[in-house]
């Protein structure tokens, strides 16, 4: 029986409508494909305090979570992946990759243009439409 486990993506965008989107390194499971920052929910958790907790490790700054964006269930080879997804807009700092080989700001309709790992493909569909 495949393992699940939950996480949460923070989808940050900035004052000029783009979006921040991150690279998955090649010592993590899906090398190379692009994805939301976020990570696990620990036990005791809300996502929205995961969220915050996560963006603070990963990215060494904090954000305000706001509205949700999607709920996806993905069943990758090895793993089933619940991702909660939520807007968000940094408060203090700048994002730093700490774990991802690359932090890009991308315009809304060039999302597209990246390669996203699959479990983020629905919030970016529900995020193209708005």
């Amino acid at each position: 029986m495949k393992k699940s486990v939950h996480v949460v993506g923070a989808v940050i965008e900035n004052d000029q409508g783009e979006i921040l989107s991150a690279l998955r390194s090649p010592a993590m499971t899906l090398p190379d494909y692009w994805e939301f920052p976020g990570g696990k929910i620990e036990q005791g958790e809300t996502p929205k305090e995961a969220l915050q907790r996560e963006i603070q490790e990963e990215l060494k700054c904090s954000i305000q979570v706001g509205s949700a964006v999607e709920d996806t269930t993905y069943e990758y080879e090895n793993v089933i992946v619940r991702l909660e997804t939520y807007m968000a807009r940094i408060i203090e700092g700048t994002p730093t990759a700490m774990e991802h080989a690359e932090l890009r700001w991308i315009a809304r309709e060039k999302l597209w243009d990246l390669d996203w790992a699959p479990a983020d493909i629905p919030a970016i569909e529900k995020l193209a439409k708005r």
